[in-house]
């Protein structure tokens, strides 16, 4: 069954639970948004807080994909750049699609919607966005269309003894 994707939710306390558990859910099974296992949802918290201050301000949206069920599957935060040369792309952050439906394409169908959503925003032009190396996630995002614009070798450190590459990607809406 497809996600049902919704842009700018109301951002109800059960939806920020929702998103706040998801969160949790994809750092523990190892997925590399932001944080390292094991996390709880008080460690996820004020970084989503800190996101729903930007929305409150217009400086980011969010995207939401529900599934079957009508549960928060997958996310992907919007943020737009306010510098005057740059506010022609916008980034995209905290991609995410729970662990239990991996396999099932809803991350493709994830950067579908963010590339459709992205299209219909006022003056973007195109998303960049930036992924951890030795994930595979570059791979991923090269499979949705992404360009490997950039690498920044070692610039992430997830252990004492483990330095993964910052790897920025591109993907143009013209």
């Amino acid at each position: 069954m497809p996600l049902r994707f919704e842009l700018d939710p109301e951002a109800t306390p059960e939806l920020l639970d929702s998103v706040c558990a998801l969160w949790v859910d994809v750092s523990n099974a190892g997925g590399a948004v932001g944080f390292v296992p094991p996390v709880a949802k008080d460690d996820i918290r004020p970084e989503l807080l800190k996101h729903l201050a930007a929305m409150t301000e217009g400086r980011t949206r969010l995207l939401i994909g529900r599934d079957e069920d009508g549960a928060v599957a997958a996310t992907a935060f919007f943020t737009f750049n306010v510098h005057r040369l740059m506010r022609h792309w916008c980034w995209l952050y905290t991609v995410m699609v729970h662990p239990s439906h991996q396999g099932k394409g809803y991350g493709r169908a994830l950067m579908a919607a963010a590339g459709d959503a992205a299209r219909d925003m006022d003056g973007i032009r195109g998303i960049r966005l930036t992924c951890r190396g030795g994930t595979g996630a570059d791979r991923f995002y090269e499979a949705c269309g992404y360009k490997e614009v950039g690498r920044v070798p070692g610039a992430i450190k997830v252990a004492d003894d483990d330095f993964r590459d910052d790897v920025t990607m591109w993907l143009p809406l013209n």
